[in-house]
């Protein structure tokens, strides 16, 4: 199916007060169209360091980075951005929902940027992962598990190629996180999408195809899961 992620001698560095600290340090990694990868680390790693460069959402100091083989440091800003609104889908730990939207409207507005505006396809997403019937409900009046459901319609709604999940269940118990991750792994193949999952949590290694272990800002392991 072809490569759709791939670093290539990745780093990422932060200077503050005349010290640096570096996040990703020679960082390489590849995934192929329509894998689950886990990328498995502790906190502090780099793992959403490398998700938000995957992302566009920040510049590395140094390396390269293509999505669906495109150079994100040739696209430019608004390129990247162009990427994000059409191809690519995320999926955050604390669900990073509007809180003056409904459900609906939260999904339905990931079509609006993307210029595709669909109601049908928004009630459609929302029943695909057991909403039905509650399109009208504001966040707070939504758990937190289906919170997260309506952050995985959205993340889907608009089919991208690629979705990436910044510790999708770090905010759920852990029956919960595992009928997200089930929903969400479920989802991405069903649709034939990538998925690449940061976590520090070995549970959800086990919906992946491969799991990249993170240490210190490197990748230094994998694992493929039978």
């Amino acid at each position: 199916m072809g490569r759709m992620i791939r670093v290539v001698d990745v780093w990422k560095e932060y200077t503050a007060d005349k010290s640096t600290a570096t996040a990703l340090s020679g960082t390489h990694m590849e995934v192929e169209a329509g894998e689950v990868v886990a990328l498995l680390g502790k906190s502090g790693s780099g793992k959403t360091t490398l998700l938000n460069l995957i992302a566009g959402l920040d510049r590395p100091s140094r390396g390269r980075i293509e999505v669906a083989g495109q150079d994100l440091e040739s696209l430019g800003e608004q390129g990247r951005t162009q990427l994000r609104r059409y191809s690519l889908g995320f999926v955050f730990q604390f669900f990073n929902l509007l809180p003056t939207l409904t459900a609906f409207e939260n999904v339905f507005l990931s079509l609006e940027l993307a210029g595709k505006p669909d109601r049908i396809a928004t009630a459609e997403a929302l029943a695909s992962v057991g909403l039905e019937g509650k399109e009208a409900r504001y966040p707070h009046e939504l758990s937190g598990g289906e919170q997260q459901r309506v952050a995985i319609a959205r993340a889907v709604v608009k089919r991208p190629s690629l979705i990436l999940a910044d510790e999708p269940t770090g905010n759920l118990d852990v029956q919960t996180g595992n009928q997200i991750l089930g929903l969400l792994t479920r989802q991405c193949r069903t649709l034939g999408t990538t998925l690449v999952m940061a976590t520090h949590s070995q549970i959800t290694c086990g919906y992946a195809d491969r799991v990249l272990r993170m240490v210190d800002g490197k990748l230094l392991e994998e694992t493929r899961v039978p």
